[in-house]
């Protein structure tokens, strides 16, 4: 672990051992097994550092050339945290390396806007009165991972948080906590001041859970499901911090009678499979207009019969879950759609399980709403098709869950495509694309899928307190008035 500033082992001395999910039998990392001794540990070096160290009243410069370095030092190991993230969640080696080339553009993008940082004034307000509207560090921030894309989530947040002024405390999941203890030192190597960003390992309820309890703590970003992260909000209420979450999806894809139908069948497959489908914005219904539908699935398919897996170390396009388990848990749902009465056009079954955790694309049609594979987050390579008929049909199915993370529109004609855009719910939205994003657009959810925002200049505002400050010019008028 990276604790104010040092490299330390768990006060337990217990480690962590992580098998590859694409290699199987084969351990590809251990680290510490962290304790609430160690989370307090780390807590209270970001406490010191915040109201004690230097970086919060750092000039917006300074902090934003230390981000800069942290930037290029990604860039320098580039090769190194890509085959880490390969073999440690099992995605393949080209998508994980080019995952990091993505993460150094976000630290590039928080640091130039770090000093850009404003507040406000209201000049208007009297003739002898000025208002100014102070933004300042929130302080110290826990930020708990998940496994599917450990660099980048943890990248779409920490820059964000230190460019603000605050400092932080980063759980990663203990499946994949390679990449984040990498991340903290090349930070310290580029001058980050010790205690500013820490990083604790092990499980969550052990390690993680006393983020959202410490009234040290200040805000709490939770990436993951809705169970562990309303769990979390829970237990963070007593101390009344700030909690951001981003939380499941169930990404519909609308596909209109009018869209191109080779560009619309490639994006599917590319939102559904992206990461073998353990995507939290994954595109995982298709809702299609009736009228195309056969041809639409029949492209679709003939892609998806083609799809190259296998070694995440070799060409393959497709990745393996990220454990036993989690394989079992898409095999379950798969068979529950089957049950349900759904039909399957393509896959379902387990793939080179000798090798890893492989699990075929798969594609069901006339799947029925009220389905468990229409309903709930799979985070595997499966899609459940829906037709339709009315765009207003196809806005009801698209909002009929739970969820509103992301969501996509296929069409060539303008109107139809931004009024969905109005109608559906949900934080991301792509029109003629999918799963696309720069770090100048904000992130976040609709309904169950989470709250706050992250990314662009929103993200800074997630870790700022804003101080309204009233000053009078000259003396005013007294309220006590002498007889």
């Amino acid at each position: 672990m990276v604790i104010d500033g040092r490299d330390v082992d768990a006060a337990s001395g217990q480690t962590i051992s992580r098998e590859s999910p694409g290699h199987r039998g084969k351990v590809v990392g251990t680290w510490p097994a962290g304790s609430t001794e160690d989370a307090d540990r780390a807590i209270a070096a970001a406490r010191s550092a915040f109201d004690e160290g230097p970086w919060a009243r750092m000039s917006g410069a300074e902090r934003s050339a230390i981000l800069h370095r942290v930037a290029a030092g990604i860039l320098q190991h580039q090769e190194e945290l890509g085959l880490i993230e390969c073999l440690e969640t099992g995605k393949p080696l080209a998508q994980a390396t080019g995952e990091i080339g993505y993460c150094a553009d976000l630290w590039t993008y928080a640091a130039g806007m770090a000093r850009g940082l404003e507040g406000d004034t209201h000049n208007a307000i009297g003739d002898n009165r000025l208002g100014l509207v102070l933004r300042e560090p929130a302080g110290v921030v826990g930020i708990i991972t998940p496994w599917n894309f450990p660099f980048i989530i943890v990248s779409e947040r920490v820059p964000w948080a230190l460019g603000a002024g605050c400092t932080v405390v980063a759980k990663p999941s203990e499946y994949t906590s390679g990449t984040t203890i990498r991340l903290a030192q090349i930070a310290l190597e580029a001058g980050l001041p010790p205690g500013v960003f820490n990083v604790i390992t092990g499980t969550g309820p052990a390690a993680g859970q006393m983020l959202a309890e410490d009234p040290r703590v200040d805000v709490l970003s939770f990436t993951g499901s809705v169970r562990v992260g309303t769990h979390l909000a829970a237990l963070a209420a007593p101390t009344v911090k700030r909690v951001g979450l981003e939380l499941g999806g169930k990404g519909p894809q609308i596909v209109f009678a009018d869209a191109d139908l080779e560009a619309a069948a490639d994006g599917i497959a590319y939102g559904v499979y992206h990461n073998a489908g353990q995507c939290c914005i994954s595109g995982s219904r298709l809702i299609v207009h009736n009228s195309i539908r056969p041809a639409l699935l029949d492209r679709l398919l003939d892609i998806s019969k083609r799809l190259p897996f296998g070694d995440p170390l070799g060409q393959g396009k497709f990745g393996a879950m990220v454990t036993e388990q989690h394989a079992e848990k898409v095999a379950s749902y798969i068979a529950k759609g089957l049950d349900e009465g759904a039909e399957l056009l393509l896959g379902g079954e387990r793939l080179a399980a000798e090798q890893g955790n492989f699990i075929a694309p798969t594609v069901f049609d006339r799947v029925t709403p009220e389905m468990a594979i229409a309903q709930e987050e799979i985070f595997g390579p499966v899609l459940s098709t829906i037709g339709f008929d009315t765009p207003e049909e196809a806005v009801a199915l698209a909002n009929g869950t739970p969820f509103g993370l992301s969501a996509s529109v296929w069409s060539r004609d303008l109107e139809t495509a931004i009024q969905t855009t109005r109608r559906v719910k949900a934080g991301r939205f792509w029109v003629n694309s999918v799963i696309d994003g720069t770090a100048e657009m904000p992130i976040g959810g609709y309904k169950k899928s989470g709250t706050g925002r992250e990314l662009g200049r929103y993200g800074f505002d997630e870790y700022s307190q804003f101080k309204g400050l009233h000053m009078t010019l000259g003396r005013q008028q007294p309220w006590f008035q002498q007889s």
